[in-house]
Formats: structure tokens, C-alpha cells, sequence
């Protein structure tokens, strides 16, 4: 989720770095504002698509857990959330 905020220009200017940092590391957008008008938006890059067969190379080079290692993998996380308290409107 991004987050929104709105500064001056000259704010903006003053603080440039930390705005470009803001924008480019927390993912914020600004919305610089001259004489109460919004008059630019800074916003931060789309994340590049990776086609699927990237992915599906990626992750067939990735680690795999054996079949009897993921079954206690799964046992494990089932008992883990039984002792969990219930989500409120998922009883």
C-alpha cells in the first residue's frame, strides 16, 4: 500500500533528499502543492514484470524439502495454528 502526502514545492526543495529516499525506499508518493494547487507528483518506479518462465527457472533452482520433511513441515504449522486464538469473525 502506498502511502500519500502532500508539501509544498518549496518543501520539497528544501528536503529533496529525504523525499526522493521516502519515495524510493517506503514506496510514499508526494504531491507537491504551489499556492494550494497541486502542481506534481512524485511517485515511486513500477516494478519491472518478470515473465513466468523466469520465475519457473528461478524457482526451479531453489531449495526443495524432501516429501517426509514437508510432511512434518505441515503437521507442524497445523498444530502451531490450533494453539492460536481465533480471528475475530473467522469462529
Amino acid at each position: 500500500m502506498t502511502k500519500e502526502r502532500s508539501l509544498s514545492v518549496t518543501e520539497a526543495a528544501r528536503q529533496f533528499s529525504d523525499l526522493i529516499n521516502r519515495v524510493y525506499y517506503r514506496h510514499e508518493t508526494a504531491t507537491l502543492v504551489r499556492n494550494g494547487t497541486p502542481v506534481a507528483r512524485i511517485v515511486p518506479p513500477a516494478v519491472p514484470a518478470r515473465p513466468a518462465r523466469d520465475l519457473a527457472r528461478h524457482w526451479a533452482g531453489l531449495p526443495h524439502l524432501e516429501r517426509g520433511d514437508a510432511d512434518r513441515l505441515a503437521a507442524e504449522l497445523d498444530e502451531a495454528r490450533q494453539s492460536l486464538p481465533p480471528v475475530m469473525g473467522r469462529e
